[in-house]
């Protein structure tokens, strides 16, 4: 029998992302957790309201969501543990300037260049809506159809009430095939 624990936060594990948004003529970065599809044409990025960044990112109307994956974990955390209001962090990573002008990391496997068309607010949140205006992938995480191989790319995944990192599992099997086997229940 289910057990009713109240109303958590539960849809975890998430893809841990570095956010970059430009601080005038330099980068910032922060870590985020908490980010969403909306439809097939819009991603949500949800930052904490003090984050100093979300000035930045409301000024520029343009920001990067930026997968991290192993080799970029250790500076992912860093960016999510120092305050830019403290400290500069615009040498963190190496990075260029995407084509709309949002600044991404040389080293992290897939990059969403995004502009910003509405921010929502809730209680201590805003939510940044962005429409994706370009899409940059490591060619090596390409499948020999030009589609994103998430199974060589391998995301590190974000768990919210022990904060942990996870690793990416494997593929267990192709969506919607599952079918016949139900059916045949």
């Amino acid at each position: 029998m289910k057990k009713n624990i109240g109303s958590k936060l539960a849809l975890y594990p998430m893809p841990i992302t570095v956010i970059g948004a430009m601080n005038g003529d330099k980068p910032t970065w922060t870590l985020v957790g908490h980010l969403g599809i909306i439809g097939h044409d819009r991603v949500m990025v949800s930052l904490a309201s003090p984050h100093f960044i979300n000035g930045k990112i409301k000024e520029t109307k343009k920001l990067s969501i930026n997968l991290v994956d192993e080799n970029i974990l250790s500076k992912a955390d860093y960016v999510g543990s120092t305050s830019g209001n403290k400290t500069d962090k615009s040498d963190v990573f190496s990075y260029e300037m995407g084509e709309s002008g949002a600044p991404i990391i040389a080293d992290a496997p897939l990059t969403l260049e995004c502009s910003v068309v509405d921010i929502y607010e809730t209680p201590n949140f805003e939510s940044f809506i962005c429409t994706i205006d370009n899409t940059y992938v490591d060619e090596e995480h390409l499948d020999v159809d030009g589609k994103i191989n998430y199974s060589t790319l391998k995301p590190v995944l974000f768990e919210f009430p022990t904060y942990q990192y996870l690793k990416t599992g494997d593929v267990i099997g192709k969506c919607l095939s599952f079918k016949k086997s139900v059916d045949e229940k």
